[in-house]
């Protein structure tokens, strides 16, 4: 976080349990800001998805703080209404967010719910749709499209609501690799517009090219915060929390170690990177 930077979220010693249940938060604190781009990892069951609906209001802490923009919520019915219009959700299953019967109902849904003038809905819709790539499926039967399409109009439904956060759970799961590709490149679009996005996945790949900060939970608690690099390279935090690591995170660690003149920070995060680090490899060492 910049110095004399307000986060847009903070989390103070934040608890929460489910009935019959073992504590699904254990005292989280984290500060959320502008422009972020957060990787949520950890095992099933470690808090990731009771951390989302914290951090959106649908649940609200049995202990602990939240605030938004440093105020903290009180959970009116104005503050929550706020608070969703702030940080959008955009769950796994596409189908249980989806109801309406076509893709501009869908995305107009939320704007018109806000009660907002017609004429804004209209130009909020149209606005999400361009973003998303779906102006052409405007009258189109969202419950029809592909997995990849109805995971852009999710995304849109949150878009029309002018968010300046997006938890997103589990995003490239059933998606084909096309359609993990369409994706990552809608993310970066929706990070360069200053929006900051926060996903939640088991696939450390996608954590790793994405994030520019890993957060990792474990059995409710928050075990490690850092750069991915940093959380990759600690054998506690990828022991406690049962991670795999990246592939080339591993290939870039494998690289180093066969040849010494490699930087020791070098820690390339795609497949592009991955080949300029060998590239310099060959300088290093001729005999390649």
């Amino acid at each position: 976080m910049n110095k004399g930077q307000t986060p847009l979220l903070s989390l103070r010693d934040v608890e929460f349990s489910y009935p019959d249940a073992p504590p699904a938060l254990r005292g989280i604190s984290l500060d959320i800001c502008r422009g972020e781009r957060i990787a949520v990892l950890g095992n099933n069951g470690a808090g990731k998805s009771t951390f989302f609906l914290v951090c959106n209001g649908i649940l609200r802490p049995e202990r602990g703080s939240l605030s938004v923009s440093g105020r903290e919520m009180h959970y009116t019915k104005q503050e929550l209404t706020a608070l969703r219009k702030q940080v959008g959700i955009v769950f796994q299953d596409a189908d249980n967010q989806i109801l309406a019967s076509t893709v501009e109902s869908e995305i107009s849904f939320g704007p018109m719910n806000l009660r907002l003038p017609r004429q804004e809905v209209e130009q909020l819709v149209d606005e999400a749709m361009s973003q998303m790539d779906l102006t052409a499926y405007r009258n189109r039967p969202p419950q029809y499209l592909s997995g990849g399409e109805k995971k852009r109009v999710s995304i849109a439904d949150i878009l029309a609501m002018r968010p300046e956060i997006i938890l997103l759970d589990e995003p490239t799961a059933s998606l084909d690799p096309k359609n993990t590709e369409l994706l990552e490149k809608t993310l970066d679009q929706l990070s360069a517009a200053g929006i900051t996005l926060i996903v939640s996945t088991h696939d450390v790949d996608f954590a790793y090219r994405f994030a520019g900060r890993a957060v990792v939970f474990h059995a409710g608690r928050i075990i490690a915060d850092a750069a991915p690099e940093q959380v990759f390279a600690d054998e506690a935090v990828i022991r406690e929390a049962g991670l795999k690591r990246p592939v080339l995170f591993e290939a870039a660690r494998l690289v180093r170690r066969a040849l010494p003149g490699i930087p020791a920070n070098a820690s390339p995060r795609t497949m592009e990177e991955f080949a300029e680090m060998l590239n310099f490899a060959k300088t290093v060492d001729k005999s390649l």
